[in-house]
This record gives structure tokens, sequence and C-alpha cells, in this order.
């Protein structure tokens, strides 16, 4: 069963526009499924193939030949120096989508695409689903519970997969394929057990000093290692705000994760009663609502601003999502029973900063839809 996913129109519509697209995002995300469905009529190639990648890395102008136009090239990171020879075809054949590259290692196929193809491609992401796909199926599953525990790949979707069967294995392919890639970890281990102290950490300021300690690692190799995460789409930063964009620059991020499927299986959950009464339970339905937030960005083509407020006394405010006419403010709170403890945020926000408020909202685990305190009060399963 393929589900439709919300970026279709906008890769659609690029593809008149520039002579390559490039599409990135997790493995397992869906790239492949996707693109064969919304360009039928491409061929499609994979540098995953050993004897492919052989003639792609040998003979890239003879490859290029065979594979002219209207072509899909899966895995393109496998044969960097390809898109030299790239280059050099389209701004001969000048034919708006020609070629569609995607890849699941953003760090490698970012780096060599800016370096070959910059002003001639347009960039998407593609993550796991976002709410608003899963709702137009009637698959986003009723309880916040559910929905953290059983994550957002399109595999749990489409095949009778459970999570604890799925996310070991998508690990173990994620660690031995990808990292091994990237970087010449020789203890992957030690690299197993830091995903883990990640995933113990998620919406908390990320601490680079504090994670090498309980890992036994130095700080540089903690800060490498997140760079690995964030450049394989495991993990994600939320930068703090503030009116100095120099001090924001310098400040602590805050920690999360694409999938929450993936972090409940690092930290040993595997029923819904357990998400209820874990100790990161408000931990994971933050994780949960801001993920959403940022993969509907990426999947509409919306390229807003987000961040997270906290001042020196702790007053915080989750989410920040920066519009034309302000910010829209957002809390987020995991009870099923609403308190006037829940606002406290956005009115100490509105108190000091009232002009830059656009929009207030409190999003939460219960049923009702209303508003108090001027905020709109929305169930999780309501984001727009």
């Amino acid at each position: 069963m393929y589900i439709q996913r919300n970026i279709e129109q906008a890769i659609k519509l690029y593809a008149k526009k520039f002579p390559v697209l490039a599409i990135t995002g997790p493995r397992q995300s869906g790239k492949t499924t996707l693109l064969k469905n919304v360009f039928p009529d491409y061929q499609y190639v994979s540098l995953e193939n050993p004897e492919i990648r052989q003639m792609a890395e040998q003979d890239p102008n003879g490859f290029l030949g065979n594979f002219d136009r209207y072509v899909i090239i899966d895995e393109a990171q496998r044969v960097p120096h390809l898109f030299n020879y790239l280059q050099t075809k389209i701004d001969n054949d000048q034919i708006m989508g020609q070629y569609i590259l995607s890849g699941s290692q953003n760090f490698l196929l970012i780096e060599k695409i800016t370096q070959s193809l910059a002003g001639r491609l347009a960039l998407f992401k593609l993550l796991p689903f976002d709410f608003s796909e899963l709702k137009a199926q009637n698959l986003l599953p009723q309880q916040f519970t559910s929905a953290i525990l059983k994550g957002f790949y399109p595999m749990l979707y489409s095949r009778d997969v459970a999570p604890d069967e799925y996310y070991p294995n998508y690990l173990e392919t994620y660690i031995e394929r990808d990292v091994r890639s990237i970087l010449n970890i020789q203890n992957l281990n030690l690299f197993r057990n830091f995903i883990r102290l990640c995933a113990g950490r998620v919406g908390q300021l990320l601490n680079y000093s504090n994670l090498a300690n309980d890992c036994g690692i130095s700080p540089k190799t903690a800060q490498l290692w997140i760079t690995i995460l964030e450049a394989s789409y495991i993990i994600f930063q939320l930068p703090p705000y503030f009116k100095n964009i120099n001090t924001r620059l310098t400040k602590s991020t805050k920690l999360y994760f694409w999938d929450t499927g993936l972090v409940a299986n690092l930290l040993g959950i595997k029923t819904d009663n357990q998400v209820d009464s874990h100790y990161a339970r408000g931990s994971l339905f933050e994780n949960l609502v801001v993920s959403n937030f940022l993969k509907e960005d990426f999947h509409q083509v919306k390229r807003q601003n987000f961040f997270f407020y906290r001042d020196s006394n702790q007053n915080e405010i989750d989410l920040m999502i920066e519009r034309e006419n302000g910010f829209e403010i957002i809390e987020i709170k995991s009870s099923q029973t609403l308190s006037s403890d829940f606002f406290k945020g956005i009115q100490h926000f509105e108190k000091h900063f009232p002009d830059l408020i656009a929009e207030k909202k409190l999003i939460y685990g219960g049923d009702s839809f209303k508003e108090m305190y001027k905020t709109r009060v929305i169930n999780w399963r309501g984001i727009d």
C-alpha cells in the first residue's frame, strides 16, 4: 500500500524548473517508493548495485550515456565524483527534471552536491510520516502513547511488523552500513551506548561534557558523533531564541529524535502502559509534537524557523515558530487534564515580549479543543 506524501506536489513543480532534484532523508523513510510513484516513467538505477556502481566509478561518461535523461539515481552518494560529470551533462543538455538523486546520507550527499551542482538543483528532505499523512489514510493512532511507541517509518504501516521487531534491525542496519561508511568508529558498542544516552536526553539541553562523561568518550568525540547522528537523520537540534543572533548561536540547543519509535525502543519501552508510566513520558510527548511540526515543514516545503525559549529563571516556551507577523508560541503537555499551571510559561512570555506573539497554543494529551487564557488548546491529533 502506497501512502501519499505531502511533498509530492512540490517535487513535481520543481522538476519543471531545475535540471536536478535531490531527495535526502533517513534510511527507509520511503524515498524510493515516493519517487517511483511520482515519476513512474523515469528510469531507476541504484548505486547500491555493485555492478552499476562499478560502471559509474570507472566510466562516468559511459554511465551517463546509458542513463541520459529522466533518471532516478538512488544512493547517489556512493559515487560522489559522478556529480562532476553530471554538472557538464546537464549544462549541455538543458533538460529540466533530467536527473533525480536520492540518498540516505545527508553528510556525504549534500557536501558533494553543493560543490558540484550549486544553482542547478532543488533539494528536498523526506522524513518518516507526519500526522497529516497518516490521518489522510486513517492510520494515525488514537492514543499518543501508541503513536510514540509505534513511530512513523513507512514499513510499520505497510507491513505487519511490530516496533520491537523493526527498530533493533533498523538500528543495526544504520550502524553497520551508514556509520561505518561515514566514520571509522572502532568500538561500535560504544557508539550504540552513545545513541541510547541521547535517547534518554530528548527534550533536554545538549551538554557535550556530561554526555561525553556518561559515555566514556571525549567532548570532541561527542560533538563529532552528534554531527553524524544529525547527518543521517537520527536526531536534530532545536536552537534557543534570542533577539541577539550572536547570543543565539552560542547557547545550548535542545536534543530531539526524528522518530519517537526509535527513542522508545532505545529506552526499552515496549507497551503503551510503559510509555504512560515512564519517567520520560513528558519528554517523549514533547518530542512527538516538536518533530511533527518540523517534519510537516519539510514535507510542505515551508522553510520556517523554529526555536525554543528559556530564560535564566527557567521560564520556558517549548516551541516558537517564526511567522511574518511574529511568533506562534506553543506549550506542550502530555497530561490529559488541563491545569492553569500549563499556561504560566505563555503568560510570562506575553508579559515580557507582547509584540513578538502572533498566536498562542497549548498542545496536550487530552481530547478538548477550546480556548483558555486567550490561548488555543489543541488535542495532539489536531495539530494544524
